[in-house]
């Protein structure tokens, strides 16, 4: 379960193109932060995926990969050009396939290394969806396979992007677009698979293309209630609407770590598959394990929490640059999912009532997160110092790396000071995870299982 959303230049405070999204999946399931260096492959190489090979590209680019560790593709991320992407389950009345083939995190990875555009990232998802198909488990400790839907950005555009099987349907962004776990589009697209229409008359879905409409058509419609995902698109698609023109990362933020009304308050004693910042402890349904906003424009500026629980976790700045000491190398996965477990250790204190002021952890975490906001936005010859006496200074400098690096390894020293002083406050303090009887017993064996190795 996943919520993804962006916002157009013309909908937004500076101009810039915001992309933002949480990947909601098992809860033990790290979420690392990988960075793969642009390279050059022999003609004729092959790639292996997650499950099999594709053939591979003469030149990949630099991308940054918010992946399950297990995985070869990823759930979101970005590219050296500023192409950003992130992709949804969603659930179809076309038959899933079993067979390897590529998963939709696949399909992603493969289009962040090809693509310097979300026009041709459209293309190349067409091409690769057919040349290969989608298909294969997705789960991490069970079976789960389900179709997939993307959306697309860059620095001036758009493009959703929804499947079922090998058929699909692209619709262009004007303004503001959510996706969640569901088909959306409906009888107004910009392209489609040419048999997209007549496969749904022929199975007797519709009667016509005058009746054609895909969601309607081609939705699993027990799956998708099941899921829960017309509460949360509602919520993301309705505040993205209501903020039209005011939208910054800011609302982003509000929106990812956001809670049903019926879970605010309780979110740590109660499943919430309604909520966009999703909590586990049911039979189904997800967590967020991780999150990701983008600020696409000149200087393509990313907040990435490393962690999963966004109403926890602190939202990093994060540049693709060299030098920085945020992400990881792709043969150093078991670092960066120690990354990941470290800060997954707030949260089960969390849930466990360990935590002796919350309270304060949030507050202290709020006032870092909007002292590097003011440093993200000073110029680069300012002193840092100067974001608390000026907060008037232009926003959209071009930094120097060396100060982009220095403003990175504040926010993770400064996140790690905190999050020491938070759990060396819960080690020895006694506490029970409460809520219904199911959500105590989910937790106490998820818990018990994150002790073991995780899959890389």
């Amino acid at each position: 379960m996943c919520d993804t959303m962006v916002a157009l230049g013309n909908s937004t405070q500076d101009g810039s193109v915001l992309f933002a999204k949480n990947s909601d999946r098992q809860p033990n399931e790290p979420l690392i932060l990988i960075r793969v260096p642009r390279q050059q492959h022999p003609k004729g190489a092959k790639v292996k995926c997650t499950y099999i090979e594709v053939d591979q590209a003469e030149e990949t680019y630099e991308a940054l990969l918010l992946k399950p560790s297990w995985m070869w593709g990823a759930e979101m991320g970005c590219n050296e050009f500023g192409l950003t992407i992130g992709n949804e389950a969603v659930f179809t009345r076309e038959k899933y396939s079993a067979q390897p083939r590529l998963l939709g995190m696949d399909l992603l990875r493969l289009v962040l290394e090809r693509c310097n555009s979300s026009e041709a990232a459209l293309e190349l998802l067409i091409d690769l969806l057919a040349r290969y198909g989608q298909g294969g488990n997705c789960g991490y400790d069970k079976s789960f396979t389900y179709h997939n839907s993307f959306l697309i950005a860059d620095r001036q555009s758009a493009w959703v992007l929804e499947t079922a099987g090998s058929l699909w349907a692209a619709e262009r962004v004007k303004d503001v677009r959510a996706i969640s776990n569901r088909l959306s589009i409906g009888q107004e697209f910009d392209h489609s698979h040419p048999e997209l229409v007549r496969h749904a008359v022929k199975k007797g879905w519709c009667q016509s293309e005058a009746d054609f409409h895909f969601a309607r058509c081609y939705s699993d419609p027990l799956v998708t209630k099941l899921s829960c995902s017309a509460d949360r698109l509602q919520t993301t698609q309705s505040v993205l609407e209501q903020e039209k023109g005011r939208i910054d990362s800011r609302t982003m933020k509000k929106i990812l770590r956001s809670h049903h009304p019926a879970v605010q308050g309780r979110q740590f004693t109660r499943h919430s598959l309604k909520s966009v910042c999703m909590h586990g402890g049911f039979i189904y349904g997800d967590h967020t394990t991780g999150s990701f906003i983008a600020s696409l424009n000149d200087q393509n500026t990313y907040l990435i929490t490393g962690s999963s629980t966004p109403c926890l976790a602190l939202f990093k700045p994060y540049w693709l640059i060299e030098g920085e000491n945020f992400s990881f190398s792709e043969d150093n996965a078991l670092a960066a999912v120690a990354f990941w477990q470290r800060r997954e250790r707030l949260h089960r204190l969390v849930l466990e009532n360990k935590v002796p002021d919350l309270g304060a952890y949030l507050s202290e975490r709020d006032h870092l997160e909007a002292e590097l906001e003011q440093l993200s936005s000073l110029p680069t010859s300012a002193d840092p110092s100067e974001a608390r006496r000026r907060p008037e200074l232009a926003e959209g400098v071009m930094f120097d790396p060396s100060r982009l690096r220095e403003i990175m390894d504040y926010a993770l020293s400064e996140e790690e000071k905190l999050l020491e002083k938070t759990l060396s406050t819960a080690v020895n303090r006694p506490g029970k995870i409460r809520g219904s009887w199911y959500f105590r017993r989910y937790w106490r064996g998820q818990n018990a299982a994150l002790a073991k190795p995780p899959r890389v």
